[in-house]
């Protein structure tokens, strides 16, 4: 089974089991419907982009009960934020739903785009990618990533959710980020590249 394959699965079923919460615990608000359009279409952007521009490194094969216990369920935890915020009828303060939409706006265009942008690029130029979005930062994707998931969280008013972002980002994003400099290292102009540029946030001096 490819590790893609669980990672898609998860993202096609936000939605029935957004909806499903909120059918269930009988929740209809705004904040609801916001948090299932948010997710709801980044699940959606996610299965696009694995069609027009996918990332090589899911294509890798395990095991199917390997790739569900150690793909799929971690990745399930993320379902908490959700069930937080539709079970408890939370009511959010409009100043957090407007930083809730920044993240989310902010997170889309650094992932998708700079998904698009390493794609593209790698398809006409092998090497480094010093321009774009990878100018200031090596991670502006993860960097992207983050902030969606930052923005889920914080809808749900609660640690736990924070507590699985953080398990990701340190279990999983940085691991491959400091692999992929260790990679990106054979490359002579990379010292130069990672002086002027951040590892995750982006560095402008």
């Amino acid at each position: 089974m490819k590790v893609g394959t669980a990672i898609n699965l998860h993202k096609a079923l936000v939605t029935p089991i957004v909806l499903g919460m909120m059918w269930f615990f009988n929740n209809w608000t705004t904040e609801a419907f916001i948090y299932l359009a948010i997710h709801g279409c980044y699940s959606i952007l996610w299965l696009i982009k694995d069609t027009l521009y996918p990332d090589k490194r899911f294509d890798e094969k395990m095991p199917a009960p390997i790739t569900i216990i150690f793909v799929f369920l971690p990745l399930a935890g993320y379902y908490i934020a959700p069930y937080l915020l539709i079970s408890r009828h939370l009511t959010l303060p409009s100043p957090l739903i407007g930083l809730v939409l920044v993240l989310y706006i902010f997170g889309i265009f650094l992932h998708y785009v700079s998904d698009a942008q390493k794609f593209y690029t790698l398809q006409n130029k092998k090497g480094l990618i010093e321009e774009g979005l990878f100018k200031h930062t090596r991670n502006p994707n993860y960097l992207g990533e983050i902030m969606i998931y930052a923005a889920y969280a914080t809808m749900s008013m609660h640690w736990l959710p924070f507590l699985v972002l953080s398990g990701w980002v340190f279990g999983f994003f940085v691991r491959n980020m400091l692999s992929k400099d260790k990679s990106l290292s054979r490359y002579p102009q990379f010292t130069e590249y990672k002086r002027k540029s951040g590892l995750l946030f982006p560095k402008f001096f």
